[in-house]
């Protein structure tokens, strides 16, 4: 997903070639490409770093200094992948930088988004589908909004893995390096962010409210 998200129907060939414009202009220090370069990508890139930092003021703060980074290193960047891609990482690292450094207070457990179980070993709620098709979820403004507060709910270790896994679709390996945890870390914090997430949605996704 990430930023390539919101170009999203045009051809591919194209989009290279309107971005290997681009990066010439910014790299012959053209106003209107830096211009360009700003209005085209701040929208995708807060969003990023929106869904890392679950913060407004935080994700303003994380894109512009990803915007930094990224003018500091357009001279040495050499197109050696796409410039939405390029950008992709460095928002991200930023957005993580951001959350090293107002990690400071005690995180909340997630026990109590988990699924709960009785003594005898069975679900106390046991799942069931949900009656709204894929499509219609898909379609929602609503759900997404739901979805979207469900995730800022999960306490941050499980809802950082959760974005850059499954949102961002960084891979395991790429994830753990980024967060600076082995890749067992990763699988066992996505696993658990997942069963709370559905337990956060399950009452919504019934149609009642919990």
């Amino acid at each position: 997903m990430g930023i390539l998200m919101f170009m999203d129907g045009i051809d591919d060939s194209t989009l290279r070639q309107d971005e290997s414009a681009l990066l010439a202009g910014l790299q012959a220090d053209d106003d209107d490409a830096f211009a360009r370069f700003v209005h085209e990508y701040t929208g995708p890139m807060r969003a990023v770093a929106r869904r890392i930092l679950a913060n407004d003021e935080d994700a303003d703060d994380a894109v512009q200094e990803a915007f930094l980074s990224a003018f500091k290193a357009l001279g040495s960047f050499a197109g050696q992948s796409r410039l939405s891609t390029w950008l992709h990482r460095i928002v991200v690292n930023a957005a993580l930088m951001k959350l090293r450094a107002r990690r400071r207070n005690p995180e909340r457990s997630i026990d109590d988004q988990l699924p709960k179980f009785l003594a005898d070993g069975h679900q106390s709620e046991p799942a069931v589908s949900w009656q709204r098709s894929t499509e219609d979820l898909i379609a929602s403004r609503e759900t997404r909004d739901v979805v979207r507060q469900s995730i800022d709910r999960l306490p941050e270790t499980y809802r950082t893995v959760l974005v850059l896994r499954d949102i961002e679709e960084l891979d395991t390996e790429e994830t753990a390096r980024l967060l600076g945890i082995n890749i067992n870390a990763v699988k066992t914090r996505l696993h658990r962010a997942r069963q709370a997430l559905r337990t956060l949605l399950d009452p919504y996704m019934r149609g009642t409210t919990r």
